[in-house]
């Protein structure tokens, strides 16, 4: 994929400086409460645009054996394997996530979305669907809220995604997180999209 304005020096730079305001920290509430209902501890799982990627280090800590991180930023997943030193090195993957080639069952969605341009979401949704296993679900949180217009994180409505999903996936949930920290309460929508088998 071509380097965009906002490609791996806008997000290595953003590392770099510290400028990291969408790093909460700690596994996003909505997200655990998801992790803690999986029964299946073999699925392939990837989380796209991880960062530090607290939600990878909780599943691996769980048990679940076929996690995968994915970042534009060295730097990024540097801090990942510093801090978690026995996670599998070979399932962290710095690369373009428009260039990973990979069959999932399941991918997490957290600030990865708002973070590329608008102009790249049809390609996101058609990409997901690439990377998913029949049957496979992307789940995770979108901002409801218009945001950023010239820089991420860039926002959007429901009634938006629903238009982008709904055309190569099938929107199983789409409402708002009752669970979100407190800085996104009301902000954030929960959802749950399913790769059709046919």
């Amino acid at each position: 994929m071509k380097e965009t304005k906002f490609g791996k020096k806008f997000w290595e730079s953003k590392w770099k400086n510290g400028e990291t305001g969408w790093d909460i920290g700690e596994v996003s509430p909505p997200l655990k409460l998801y992790i803690d209902q999986l029964k299946n501890y073999k699925q392939h799982i990837l989380i796209p645009g991880c960062g530090q990627c607290y939600e990878a280090a909780y599943l691996h800590q769980k048990g679940f054996t076929n996690v995968h991180t994915l970042d534009l930023s060295t730097i990024a997943l540097e801090k990942f394997k510093e801090a978690n030193p026995n996670f599998p090195k070979e399932n962290v993957h710095n690369e373009d996530f428009f260039d990973h080639k990979g069959e999932y069952d399941l991918i997490l969605e957290q600030t990865f979305f708002c973070a590329l341009e608008p102009a790249q979401r049809k390609d996101y949704v058609h990409k997901m669907y690439s990377l998913l296993k029949p049957g496979g679900k992307l789940v995770g949180l979108l901002f409801d809220d218009p945001l950023s217009k010239d820089r991420p994180p860039f926002g959007g409505s429901k009634t938006e995604y629903l238009n982008y999903f709904s055309h190569k996936l099938k929107v199983d949930l789409m409402e708002t997180a009752h669970n979100s920290i407190l800085p996104r309460r009301g902000r954030e929508l929960f959802f749950i999209c399913t790769k059709p088998v046919d």
